[in-house]
């Protein structure tokens, strides 16, 4: 499930090919990236695909692709508009927005939240969560969650892993960084200190000794794991060729894809209803984030 610092892509603002972006990223402790670039032709979108997993393929990571094509891989993002029900693949994310809109899922995996913080990729779209609205939706989430939306600094990713985000999901602060390795290592660090259990001083007493003795969560481990480690170079595989990638045209909006598979039924074509039978209005047409 993705987790951590998710990459999202966008070769007109990266500072360096595409390719070399995301292997930055991976030796700064990226595990999971997302394929946005929806303007490319299917084929060179495929080809582009195939470079990014083995970059990926070095260190465990996976590749997620926006839209409902998952270019030969089973992971894909979709945007709030659709399609419903989601492609029968692997792994099945999708941007959310509203309780409304997480009260849509049906056999999603995962979901990203957005905007928490102003962005300057699509500035002016909707008002931020910031930490306390997103806190509160992802109370109403069935599924975990990515903060997206404007997250340019480790003291803003930290604050979206405190308010109870899975991970954070990001493209400026790696695209249009000189250095992707320390970039998104610094982000990782701040995962894993915002993770790690509030110290008793910061709780009652009723809470001190559970506090003590908790060990850490699954998540804080895995952050902690990537940013205790050492940065390595970031490593191109040597028959992956980068010319090609720089910006060229400028990129549609996106969507992540996830693994389904938990069983939850289907949508119908009925008008859908709130949990406690309140009709909701049909959905919207919304651009991703």
């Amino acid at each position: 499930m993705p987790s951590g610092v998710v990459l999202l892509t966008d070769r007109r603002v990266a500072r360096r090919p595409l390719v070399e972006v995301v292997a930055g990223a991976v030796a700064g402790g990226v595990r999971w990236v997302v394929l946005r670039e929806k303007d490319l032709p299917r084929a060179e979108r495929a080809a582009l695909a195939a470079q990014l997993r083995a970059v990926l393929a070095e260190a465990g990571g996976t590749l997620v692709v926006a839209g409902p094509d998952p270019l030969d891989g089973d992971a894909v993002h979709l945007p709030a508009a659709g399609p419903y029900p989601p492609p029968a693949v692997g792994l099945v994310g999708r941007s959310c927005h509203d309780a409304a809109e997480l009260a849509r899922l049906t056999t999603e995996d995962y979901v990203t939240l957005s905007p928490v913080f102003p962005t300057r990729t699509k500035p002016g779209y909707g008002p931020p969560l910031h930490p306390d609205g997103l806190r509160e939706l992802i109370g109403n989430s069935p599924v975990p969650v990515l903060a997206l939306g404007g997250i340019e600094t480790p003291d803003q990713a930290g604050a979206c892993v405190a308010a109870g985000a899975a991970g954070v999901a990001v493209l400026g602060a790696i695209m249009r960084a000189d250095d992707p390795a320390a970039s998104a290592a610094a982000l990782t660090r701040a995962l894993a200190a915002a993770a790690t259990p509030a110290s008793p001083t910061t709780l009652g007493r009723a809470s001190t000794a559970a506090a003590t003795a908790a060990p850490p969560t699954p998540q804080g481990r895995t952050f902690a794991e990537a940013a205790t480690s050492e940065t390595p170079t970031p490593r191109v595989p040597a028959d992956i060729r980068t010319t090609g990638l720089r910006p060229t045209v400028p990129t549609q909006g996106s969507s992540l894809t996830a693994r389904s598979g938990h069983g939850r039924p289907q949508p119908s074509t009925a008008t859908p209803t709130h949990p406690h039978g309140r009709p909701q209005p049909p959905p919207q047409p919304r651009e991703n984030q």
